[in-house]
């Protein structure tokens, strides 16, 4: 029997997230520092690019999706962090800590919810 991934995966996500909000609280912390440039994480897609995460083919039957899962790799916790080319704007900053509270709202939803599938199938 093959495992499941999603979990793997939503935590993947979660660190990614975690790193992202406290790089952004870190530009809100430093947006009266002289010579300050704000920086932000790269996106969790590009993320998942390096590390070679894609859809996989588990079984004859199903549609190959274009390539491997790589399953041996796994992220590092030194996400690329870069500074950007403008100074701290407080607004973006705010945008950006809602875009991720909303990621991890439905990262939690979808692990959830996974979960209890997982329990209806064992009950059952």
């Amino acid at each position: 029997m093959s495992g499941i991934y999603l979990f793997d995966l939503a935590a993947m996500q979660a660190r990614h997230l975690a790193v992202r909000q406290a790089t952004i609280a870190g530009n809100v912390a430093n947006a009266n520092t002289p010579d300050y440039k704000a920086r932000d994480v790269a996106p969790f897609a590009d993320v998942l690019a390096q590390v070679g995460s894609g859809m996989a083919r588990t079984a004859s039957a199903h549609v190959d999706a274009g390539g491997p899962l790589s399953r041996t790799q796994t992220a590092t916790d030194g996400w690329d962090v870069t500074a950007t080319a403008s100074s701290v704007s407080l607004e973006q900053e705010m945008l950006k800590a809602s875009e991720v509270s909303r990621e991890h709202n439905l990262n939690t939803g979808i692990v959830k919810a996974f979960d209890r599938m997982l329990k209806m199938a064992v009950k059952t």
